[in-house]
């Protein structure tokens, strides 16, 4: 569940994921930016040759993996082109409805890895997490 309707990082999420991940997570993160690069060209190449069924697996695995991180927004337009690209295989009619949505797949897909890189990079400074005094341990270290 997102934090609020719109949403485009579920933090929540996220830290829960870079928990469970553990050290794993900064190389799995990027398996995420690869694969999303790759899952949107598919989708854009599906969307020009009006082809709905090369839209399904790559729109599937982009919600998956966006979800997995709490990218809620990405996730939610790979889901609503997964969608309407299933019940337009069932109908046999391209969803030519789906343009608007498709166009912004990649511009969410850059907004949401520029905050999630921003968040993994160790050199910028941190939001404080739930429930902590803002800027714990920010100035470990410092003179």
């Amino acid at each position: 569940m997102t934090e609020e309707p719109g949403t485009i990082i579920d933090w929540a999420m996220f830290s829960r994921t870079r928990t469970e991940l553990g050290p794993a997570f900064v190389r799995i993160i990027g398996y995420f930016r690869e694969d999303g690069e790759k899952s949107i060209a598919k989708i854009e190449d599906a969307m020009q040759r009006k082809d709905a069924t090369a839209l399904v697996i790559p729109a599937h695995t982009l919600k998956s993996e966006a979800r997995q991180f709490g990218a809620e927004l990405l996730g939610e337009i790979a889901e609503e082109i997964e969608f309407a690209a299933r019940r337009a295989i069932e109908m046999r009619l391209f969803p030519d409805n789906l343009i608007p949505t498709a166009a912004r797949l990649r511009p969410a897909y850059h907004e949401t890895i520029a905050l999630l890189e921003k968040e993994i990079n160790p050199l910028v400074e941190r939001r404080p997490a739930f429930g902590r005094a803002a800027g714990h341990n920010q100035n470990f270290g410092r003179l």
